[in-house]
C-alpha cells in the first residue's frame, strides 16, 4: 500500500505469477490430506502444527478481506480448506 492508502500498480504478469505461487504454494495440505485419506492413517501428523498453520492462513485470508486483495484471498482460501481438510483427517484417522 502506497503512503496515501491505495494499492500500488503491479504488472499483470506479477500478479499472475503470484497467483500461481499462492495457490499453488499452499498444496501441499492437499497431498497431506491425501495421504491421509487415502492410507487412513496420521499418526505421524501432528496437529499441533496443522492448528497453527490453520490459525496462519486465517489471518491471512481476514487481511486480504480487509484489504480487498483478490490474490491473498484466493490463495488463503486453498489454505484454509487444504488445513481444514488435515485437521479433519487427523480427528477420523489420528
Amino acid at each position: 500500500m502506497e503512503k496515501d492508502g491505495t494499492k500500488a500498480r503491479l504488472p499483470r504478469w506479477f500478479a499472475i505469477y503470484m497467483m500461481i505461487v499462492g495457490v499453488g504454494g499452499n498444496l501441499f495440505f492437499y497431498i497431506q490430506a491425501g495421504e491421509i485419506f487415502v492410507s487412513k492413517q496420521a499418526k505421524d501428523v501432528s496437529f499441533a502444527a496443522f492448528a497453527v498453520a490453520l490459525f496462519a492462513v486465517s489471518s491471512w485470508l481476514v487481511y486480504g478481506l480487509l484489504l480487498r486483495d483478490k490474490i491473498i484471498i484466493i490463495a488463503n482460501i486453498v489454505a484454509v480448506i487444504g488445513a481444514s481438510l488435515v485437521l479433519t483427517g487427523k480427528l477420523l484417522y489420528g
